[in-house]
Parts: C-alpha cells; sequence; structure tokens
C-alpha cells in the first residue's frame, strides 16, 4: 500500500524527471524525447520505490539491477540516476556531448547506475537472463527488472529470450513493456504489429498483467503482484502515451527521436512547472 503523501512525491519526482528529460534534449539538439516521457512515471517508481540501490555505491553486491533495453531512451534513465544520487544534476546538462558520460545510448563503463550498454534493441533481455539466472545459482534475493518497448517486440530476440526465461523459470525475473504504440517509423501497429501482446507472453510460458503505466497505483501494485509470482518470470504491459505530460508531444511520432526546439523547450517547461504547482496545491 502507498499513501497519499508517498504518491505526491512520486509525481513531484516524475515532473522533475521530465523536465530533465525535456531539458536534456532541447539543450542537446538531439535525442529521444517522447519514449523517454512514455516511460518517465515506471521509472520513477523502480528507482524511487521499488528497487534496493545505493548511489553511493552503484556496485553495491546486494542491489537490484535495471536494464534499458530500449537504450535510445536514455534521457529518462540518466534523469532518474541524477535525481537519485548516482551523480551530480548538473551534469544532465552535458548529455550528448563529446566525451560525456552522458551518451546517447547507456555505457555501463562511463555512466555510474547503467547496468548494461544498449542501443542494439532486442538484447536487453537476453542479459537480464543471464543475470537473473547467476542470481539463481548465487541464491540471492536481488531482481532484475528490464524495460522494453513495444516496437522492441518485433525483434526475433525477445522471444527467443523469452522462451529461455520460461524455461528456466526466472521468477526473480521481470519485464515491463512500455507499450505506447509508437516507434520511429510510425504506429506500431503499421510498421509490423505486435498484437496481441498479453496472448503471446502467456504462450510463451510467462505470467502477465496489463496496467496504466500512468496511474502509480497501478505500477506499484503491479510491481509487488510480479514479486509473488513463483515458478515463472513475470512482465507487466504497461500502456503508455508517447511524450506523456507534454501536450503537444503526446502521441505524437515525431517526438520519437526529434528533440523540442528552443520555443517548445520554454512551453514543455511552462507546462510542467503548472503540473508541479497544481500537485503542491
Amino acid at each position: 500500500m502507498i499513501n497519499e503523501e508517498e504518491l505526491k512525491k512520486l509525481r513531484e519526482i516524475s515532473i522533475r524527471i521530465r523536465r530533465h528529460i525535456v531539458t536534456m534534449t532541447g539543450l542537446a539538439k538531439s535525442g529521444h524525447p517522447g519514449g523517454s516521457l512514455s516511460a518517465a512515471d515506471i521509472i520513477t517508481v523502480l528507482f524511487f520505490k521499488k528497487m534496493r540501490i545505493d548511489p553511493k555505491n552503484p556496485r553495491w553486491k546486494e542491489r537490484d539491477i535495471f536494464i534499458l533495453s530500449k537504450g535510445h531512451a536514455t534521457p529518462v534513465l540518466y534523469a532518474a540516476l541524477a535525481e537519485a544520487g548516482f551523480f551530480p544534476v548538473e551534469e544532465l546538462k552535458n548529455f550528448r556531448r563529446l566525451r560525456s558520460h552522458l551518451q546517447g545510448h547507456p555505457d555501463r563503463l562511463m555512466t555510474p547506475g547503467v547496468e548494461m550498454s544498449t542501443g542494439s534493441l532486442g538484447q536487453g533481455l537476453s542479459v537480464a537472463n543471464g543475470v537473473a539466472m547467476a542470481f539463481k545459482i548465487d541464491k540471492t534475493p536481488r531482481k532484475v527488472y528490464v524495460l522494453i518497448g513495444d516496437g522492441e517486440l518485433q525483434e526475433g530476440q525477445i522471444w527467443e529470450a523469452a522462451m529461455t526465461a520460461a524455461h528456466y523459470k526466472l521468477d526473480n525475473l521481470t519485464a515491463i513493456v512500455d507499450y505506447n504504440g509508437l516507434q520511429i517509423d510510425g504506429p506500431v501497429s503499421k510498421v509490423k504489429e505486435v498484437a496481441p501482446v498479453a496472448e503471446k507472453w502467456k504462450a510463451f510460458g510467462w505470467e502477465v498483467k496489463e496496467i496504466d503505466g500512468h496511474d502509480f497505483k497501478q505500477i506499484i501494485e503491479a510491481l509487488d503482484w510480479a514479486d509473488g509470482v513463483r515458478g515463472k518470470p513475470a512482465v507487466i504491459i504497461a500502456h503508455t502515451l508517447k511524450g506523456k505530460g507534454i501536450s503537444f508531444m503526446e502521441g505524437k511520432v515525431k517526438f520519437h527521436g526529434v528533440p523540442p526546439s528552443e520555443e517548445e523547450m520554454k512551453k514543455a517547461l511552462e507546462e510542467l512547472d503548472k503540473q508541479e504547482r497544481e500537485i503542491r496545491k
């Protein structure tokens, strides 16, 4: 259970994360704001409610593991890591700059808190399987979480990994699908239909739960539900909105990989400021 004060805090954090996403991509004039904004609420719950992490000791041996399989969505990951204290928030302004440790795709050797270097879609779940299997061998209670894009489900490796996870009964693994319906070339349903998504995961031997990926209570309840699944891996299909939180970005495929202009950035930040004031009333 979560009380209203905790919910308020999570909402405030998610707004700060969205503010960072807009600012980072706007200043860099590069990046992927749309799918970062759609995942912001999920990431907020993982990093500020659910996962066992220690920002002062990024390689803490008892930490849970998060893998951003949709590696282009680094703005949301970097924003969460900075807000959590893995590195100073001020460093976010160096996003995508030459020699910065905040590159367009995550690099585990460069950035504190990044567990896997991703970018080639489809690979994150396979690595998550390996980590989860190692945790089983070590008999540790540590958990593995992997965020997958819905367009990423078009990759065959995802389904090979899905079979593997079910075969080895990796119940310490939770996959989350950011199901926002849009990818760089247009609607997922037109590029290559992935539906029915829930039925596919069930057929591959997973326990499945569908939620509103912007409802904090549902996200928390789903992650708690996944903890209780035994003998199978669990997947949460989170129905989200591309560009969530910024009116002119919501549901617009353009903002998958196009940053806001200076004028759009100003407008977006004004909207987020208004949302924050509403929460604090």
